[in-house]
């Protein structure tokens, strides 16, 4: 039986405890269906600035290169907030996605039955969510060129700069039309391109794209507009697609709409190996105390199952048992609510491995 290679980057703040967790979800899938799973743990963030002085040491870009799939927790936290540009944890993030070169990331926006009141909609508006942000990951201006803080005429100026090439958005749009095709086929593509260039030729390259798939219904909205209809009207939404920027901030916008953003997984595909992670943060502020919410990262187990070890079976197997464990009212402290049982994070994953077996 072939041995799948993972290597599990716990990265910051709560990273170990949620990366323990989902590896403790992980083996219980592989026991139960025979599958063969070995972990390599790597430092990247500001663990590897402390232990190596660099975000990214190339040790850990060569394990993830070889390996089947990255399991990631999260990076950064105040400790690292002053060091060199190039230095910050959050480079680490940017350099995978770059040496991988991971071109999409797929968040899905989920909302169980038993989190229906959990969010800060009303449970009519959210009930039976169910939608997917597929967001640009290697373009925009998160890659453009920059120019740090400066004196032009004696006035501090900084500047970052936002550039699309067609083929970048015809492989995401493509990506997305494929998705959509799986799902309710509607693409919903987010831009500025009332004010942005840049976002001119991305609506007439996805509208070139989409030609290709006639049974997928495509459709523009400015981002001011989706994150607007995001909280008035969110199940309109199938499938959306947009730039790395907009993705970014829409992607959390509708995280919330679950009820935490501690429950949303994500998974960034493209030419190489798949990466996997919640969409939170380090938390800093709570790492250590046993409180996190593992969930995110566990979904985020799932999704590999699914994309990177052609294994749904098991992604579904833990999809389940995510479900009837907050059906059963279990739940970490940011998605306790009178009624229901507040457990640790420790709690919570021993909870969703009852549920597996």
């Amino acid at each position: 039986m072939k041995q799948h290679t993972i290597v599990v980057i716990p990265g910051d703040g709560i990273g170990r405890e949620i990366t323990a967790a989902a590896v403790r979800v992980l083996d219980a899938v592989a026991a139960k269906l025979g599958l063969q799973l070995n972990y390599q743990w790597r430092d990247a963030g500001g663990a590897a600035i402390d232990a190596v002085g660099e975000p990214l040491p190339t040790e850990t870009v060569a394990a993830a290169m070889a390996a089947d799939a990255v399991l990631l927790g999260a990076v950064g936290g105040p400790k690292w907030d002053n060091v060199e540009a190039n230095l910050r944890p959050e480079q680490a993030i940017l350099g995978l996605r770059k040496a991988l070169k991971l071109y999409a990331n797929l968040r899905p926006i989920r909302v169980p039955a038993a989190l229906a009141d959990a969010s800060p909609l009303k449970r009519q508006a959210i009930d039976g969510l169910d939608l997917l942000i597929v967001r640009e990951l290697v373009g925009g201006i998160y890659f453009g060129p920059k120019q740090e803080a400066t004196l032009v005429d004696g006035v501090l100026q900084a500047s970052d700069l936002e550039i699309y090439q067609e083929p970048e958005v015809a492989r995401i749009v493509k990506l997305a039309c494929e998705a959509a095709q799986l799902r309710r086929q509607s693409v919903t593509s987010v831009d500025k391109a009332n004010v942005l260039a840049s976002s001119r030729l991305w609506r007439k390259t996805a509208e070139k794209v989409s030609a290709a798939y006639p049974d997928v219904a495509l459709s523009h909205l400015y981002v001011d507009n989706c994150a607007m209809q995001l909280i008035l009207k969110p199940r309109q939404f199938d499938v959306i697609v947009t730039s790395n920027l907009f993705g970014d901030i829409l992607s959390d916008e509708a995280a919330v709409l679950t009820g935490s953003i501690g429950m949303l997984p994500s998974a960034s595909i493209g030419e190489g190996t798949s990466l996997y992670e919640p969409i939170h943060g380090s938390a800093p502020d709570i790492a250590g105390q046993g409180i996190a919410n593992p969930l995110g990262t566990i979904l985020s187990a799932a999704l590999l199952l699914r994309y990177s070890l052609d294994c749904a079976a098991g992604a579904e197997l833990i999809e389940a048992a995510v479900d009837k464990t907050l059906a059963q009212g279990y739940r970490t402290a940011d998605l306790c609510q009178p009624g229901t049982t507040k457990v640790s994070t420790e709690e919570m994953t021993s909870r969703v491995l009852e549920n597996l077996a």
